[in-house]
């Protein structure tokens, strides 16, 4: 194995202790309105970084607190060093920014109303330069592995993805559980026929209880919309392609990132952070950008992305590294591959090469080596929603 509990990274120490593996000052709005300003300022400050999303007026109730839960988290994570929040009123900027700063991070807002988009930019945009050329001044240092918060959901799953790529997380998993790194997993409608499997691994029964309850708690979403079966989005028109044709078949193919000897010690809300090393399940979308995102809110700081059909996903704050082991995706979407392990499939690797394959591109991606995904300029940070707006 090539990876111990001697193994170290370079990344960022934050004020609360948490370690990152990118430096990022991020232009955060608060709602729609307020895009166009933190474009603006991005624009004009190099080295910055604005976080465009749709949603943030007339939500209510559970789905606001997810709407804050996701933005504050967004702004905490290690691997943003400091953050400029626009809302298009103090009130709910501050909120945000208030969020952020227990971290001990810096982090300012402004309000457009009242000043305008000219002049909320002038202010931000100085504000902005203060921060990045501060951050740029940080310097990585060694870190213990154990320090590493790593996330994972697969995409575009073919059969290639069950019995190749996502096992090959599974064993990467297996083999850093043990050095205390804290793990994540979710999906929630990709386990569906396989959720016991889910539930005997759980460390006790009291987690055992509180993942039925959030798998339950989706069920009864499908119940009352009447939905009978899921097929005309689980199983997606490409997993069918790639020849799963039940949502039963792709969740033992998605359970096996798992791993064969990990316990799930706790369950988390969407976007709520965990609070212990070990494997965490996460109540969550299987679409990708928004369980990315979801990963990035609760700070998880590098992610594990197995495809069959081939994915582009990335995500402005959360490093995505793909793997398939599809011999015709690793061909035509070379681009996006961060590890081919389509050798395993044709027998020229075995399961444990290729799981120490993904920890050396997972090492090498911690200590700075932009992603396929960050190369290319994705930059997927889509919110999940729970109901319409007022």
């Amino acid at each position: 194995m090539m990876i111990n509990s001697k193994t170290t990274f370079r990344g960022y120490r934050r004020e609360n202790g948490r370690v990152g593996v990118r430096n990022h000052v991020i232009i955060l709005p608060v709602d729609d309105l307020s895009n166009a300003a933190c474009e603006a300022v991005a624009g004009s400050i190099k080295g910055t970084m604005a976080i465009p999303h749709p949603y943030g007026r007339l939500q209510f109730g559970a789905d606001l607190e997810l709407h804050f839960r996701t933005l504050i988290g967004a702004g905490r994570n290690p691997n943003v060093a400091a953050a400029v929040v626009i809302g298009i009123e103090d009130g709910w900027a501050k909120r945000v920014a208030d969020g952020i700063a227990k971290t001990g991070k810096p982090v300012t807002f402004f309000g457009i109303e009242g000043h305008g988009d000219h002049e909320t930019i002038r202010r931000a945009s100085k504000v902005a330069k203060e921060y990045i050329q501060w951050a740029t001044e940080l310097r990585r240092e060694d870190c213990a592995v154990n320090e590493l918060w790593v996330s994972c959901k697969c995409g575009e799953s073919d059969t290639t993805s069950g019995i190749g790529s996502n096992p090959t997380v599974g064993n990467a998993f297996d083999k850093l559980e043990p050095l205390g790194v804290t793990m994540c997993f979710g999906e929630t409608t990709e386990i569906t026929g396989g959720e016991q499997i889910v539930a005997d691994r759980c460390a006790t029964a009291e987690v055992r209880e509180r993942f039925m309850m959030m798998f339950d708690r989706y069920q009864e979403v499908i119940n009352r919309h009447k939905t009978s079966d899921l097929m005309d989005s689980q199983p997606t028109k490409g997993n069918i392609v790639g020849g799963l044709t039940t949502i039963e078949e792709k969740a033992l193919g998605n359970i096996q990132k798992i791993g064969r000897q990990c316990k799930v010690i706790g369950v988390l809300d969407k976007a709520e952070a965990p609070t212990a090393p070990g494997l965490w399940f996460m109540d969550s979308s299987s679409a990708a950008a928004e369980m990315v995102t979801l990963c990035a809110a609760s700070g998880f700081v590098v992610h594990f992305f197995p495809t069959g059909q081939g994915n582009v996903i990335g995500n402005p704050i959360l490093p995505v590294i793909k793997l398939t082991a599809n011999p015709r995706t690793a061909r035509t979407m070379t681009e996006h591959v961060d590890l081919d392990v389509s050798g395993l499939l044709q027998r020229q690797k075995n399961m444990e090469q290729c799981g120490d394959e993904l920890l050396e591109v997972m090492l090498r991606t911690c200590n700075g080596r932009l992603t396929c995904a960050e190369a290319l300029g994705h930059r997927e940070f889509v919110l999940t929603r729970l109901y319409e707006s007022a």
